[in-house]
């Protein structure tokens, strides 16, 4: 049976539906002519039902009167002596009138009906409509049981509403149009509200048809004016397009610095190059040379690429992190060994090295390290010092890199992780470098939701803590 239903709606119905919204969706209606309908549909479902209940409160007042009239008629009927009399019903002119009956004998006592509704029936229970040629009659019935001179008998009344539906109908007539009124004022208010209200919309259509490169720095709605969710959603698309401009910026700086760093490789490349073609064929010692300086070059270029492609990847959200469990202290031993041999002039100190289980990327962690080592180097001299731990915090691993040499300003420290930045003082001092070391090992660094404290002190040294939590406590010590 649910099945035949089923099939039965699917043939009638979904397709009816179907060519509905297709109809519609050919329709292009403004927002505001469809929140005009939405008012008008309520207004009128609203109204309709307002006037349904007020017909039928009404219709249940008068009864009551009737029934009040009726109950205040068979009371003086009990009171009366002999027979009843016309005389006796006062209300028959309100449209109170009564038949009454012996209820056991089923003889007729009093009848002053002005109306045979005799096998009549009503649409509604005791409800009956009569309609002639000149006459239209809205008539109740109620029948009450009461005791007379020890006789049950039976009154059925007779309420004659013609006269209070006609009453009504006037009352909601003049109501209706008074209705109709309001609702065109409603309509007519309501669009020009609404008109204010979408306001926004229109703002952000039209500065999305002005929104261009050039543009996106000058380019912002107004959210000036009444709190409300356009409003709030005005807000956000700013916010969206800051962050845009923001983006854009960078990756216009970044484009701009790799450029530059590009350049200079290439532009010695292409020096040597030259020179080879004139003379490297002959001499011996320009040859050498040439060779040894593109070399270099080709390292340096190399390993520019790498860190670009390293950083690319971030940003692309492709960066994996092979993660595993080990030793810590492995790896930074590993590590002092090579600095040992690279930076023989350097006094390499290591006062703390304890085992520490990290869950990481080993290679990823170590070449982080390695940068801060590297840097260490770099930017000491000859004699400095550099001390390098290796500490176990209650499961922490925490790596320190201490050096004894030129230090940071204050502008430094809050710039050395941005990427390409270099310090004045060490672009006098023509140290080799691109300034992205530190802007990949802060990336390594927070992907293992680790953190770097930075101390330095310009001309006395530089302190990096970098420290890499212990996995247990985000998944629970086992």
């Amino acid at each position: 049976m649910l099945d035949c239903l089923r099939r039965i709606l699917q043939k009638t119905v979904v397709p009816f539906r179907r060519k509905r919204e297709e109809i519609k969706s050919k329709i292009r209606l403004s927002m505001n002519y469809r929140i005009s309908l939405n008012y008008m549909k309520l207004l009128f479902v609203n109204g309709i039902v307002f006037f349904v209940l007020f017909a039928g409160l009404y219709l249940n007042a008068e009864y009551h009167d009737y029934e009040r009239f009726a109950e205040d008629v068979i009371k003086i009927m009990q009171k009366k002596e002999g027979t009843l009399e016309a005389s006796d019903n006062p209300f028959s002119d309100e449209g109170v009138t009564v038949r009454i009956w012996n209820t056991a004998s089923g003889e007729e006592v009093y009848n002053d009906l002005d109306w045979d509704l005799s096998g009549k029936k009503g649409v509604l229970q005791s409800i009956y409509y009569e309609h002639g040629e000149d006459l239209h009659r809205m008539t109740v019935t109620k029948s009450i049981l009461f005791e007379r001179k020890g006789e049950e008998l039976t009154a059925d009344f007779q309420f004659n509403m013609t006269r209070n539906c006609s009453k009504m109908f006037d009352v909601i007539l003049i109501m209706a149009l008074a209705y109709a009124a309001l609702a065109f004022f409603i309509l007519y208010e309501g669009k020009v509200d609404n008109e204010k209200l979408l306001e926004p919309i229109k703002d952000m259509t039209d500065m999305a048809n002005r929104l261009t490169v050039n543009s996106l720095g000058s380019e912002r709605i107004n959210v000036e004016g009444t709190n409300n969710e356009l409003k709030d959603l005005a807000g956000v698309i700013n916010q969206m397009l800051d962050r845009l401009e923001l983006s854009y910026e960078s990756q216009k700086q970044f484009v701009s610095d790799a450029s530059h760093e590009l350049r200079t490789p290439i532009a010695v490349i292409q020096g040597y190059t030259n020179m080879l073609a004139r003379w490297g064929a002959k001499d011996p010692e320009i040859l050498q040379e040439s060779i040894e300086a593109l070399r270099n070059e080709a390292a340096s270029m190399q390993e520019l690429v790498e860190k670009l492609l390293f950083l690319s990847r971030h940003d692309k959200k492709t960066l994996k992190l092979e993660k595993k469990r080990f030793n810590m202290r492995p790896v930074v031993e590993e590590i002092v060994k090579e600095t040992r041999l690279v930076a023989a002039n350097r006094n390499i100190e290591c006062p703390c090295l304890e085992d520490v289980i990290v869950y990481g990327d080993k290679q990823s962690l170590k070449q982080a390290v390695r940068v801060f080592i590297d840097n260490a180097c770099k930017y000491t001299q000859d004699g400095d010092t550099i001390r390098i731990s290796c500490a176990n915090d209650d499961g922490d691993c925490v790596v320190k890199v201490v050096d004894t040499g030129i230090g940071m300003t204050r502008k430094d420290v809050d710039n050395i992780f941005n990427r390409f930045y270099r310090s004045d003082e060490v672009r006098d001092r023509n140290i080799s470098g691109h300034g992205l070391g530190l802007s990949i090992a802060k990336l390594i660094i927070l992907g293992h939701t680790g953190r770097i404290k930075v101390r330095s002190q310009y001309t006395k040294g530089t302190e990096f803590t970098i420290t890499i939590p212990d996995v247990r406590r985000f998944y629970g010590r086992r």
